[in-house]
């Protein structure tokens, strides 16, 4: 994934792309304290945090603390639990990601809604730190990227749904499925491929998860 070392740069928390439309669509307490830039503390563990998972390390909150000088109260105050801390790490490593999969060539309709998922997805397939990450706290993992009390899930749907709506209408194939309930359905197969290894132990591929998505959208 390509990455931003400031905050303030990354889409999703400043500026418009894919990603912002997803942050919008699932705010949490600790997306707001960050997109607000009046918690300097605040700002300063995220990006303690985000480094920590970069590096392919866990992120303690006594370690974590500890490294920033404060002490464990002081962090849940600023950040939240850790659930929630990982929530908006992982979700800030997408926003890139998003943007960069937001620029494949492809043509419209069908054919860039297949690019724009089979970029995201390989991405994540082939990011070293967010595999080591999945090995490391599988339940974990599932239960913040995949499940719908996922902030993370709520806000990729929300940017599927988006691009749906942009490359095929408010009546995709003819109102055979409604722009929610298809964007909703790719996330599912785009889960279901690039966690293939914690769901079903298969390993994760770029060409069947690209597969399933031009299956699913071919024309009818």
């Amino acid at each position: 994934m390509p990455l931003s070392d400031d905050l303030a740069e990354l889409p999703g928390f400043h500026g418009t792309s894919l990603a912002l439309i997803g942050t919008a669509s699932a705010p949490s307490w600790l997306s707001r304290r960050l997109e607000s830039g009046e918690h300097p503390h605040t700002r300063a563990a995220f990006r303690a945090a985000r480094e920590t998972f970069i590096a392919g390390d866990r992120i303690d909150m006594g370690r974590l603390a500890s490294g920033l000088g404060v002490d464990r109260t002081s962090l849940f105050r600023w950040v939240g639990n850790r659930d929630s801390l990982l929530s908006e790490v992982l979700w800030s490593l997408a926003v890139p990601t998003l943007s960069q999969a937001d620029g494949v060539p492809a043509a419209p309709g069908a054919e860039r809604v297949v690019a724009v998922l089979t970029s995201f997805a390989q991405n994540l397939i082939s990011a070293t730190y967010f595999r080591t990450f999945l090995r490391r706290e599988p339940a974990r993992a599932l239960r913040l990227l995949t499940t719908d009390e996922s902030e993370i899930q709520r806000r990729y749907v929300a940017v599927v749904e988006h691009l749906v709506r942009s490359e095929l209408g408010e009546q995709p194939f003819g109102a055979a499925i409604t722009p929610h309930d298809l964007a909703y359905l790719l996330v599912r197969i785009s889960e279901s491929h690039t966690y293939a290894d914690l769901i079903t132990g298969d390993e994760p591929s770029t060409e069947r998860v690209r597969a399933a998505f031009a299956f699913v959208m071919r024309p009818a």
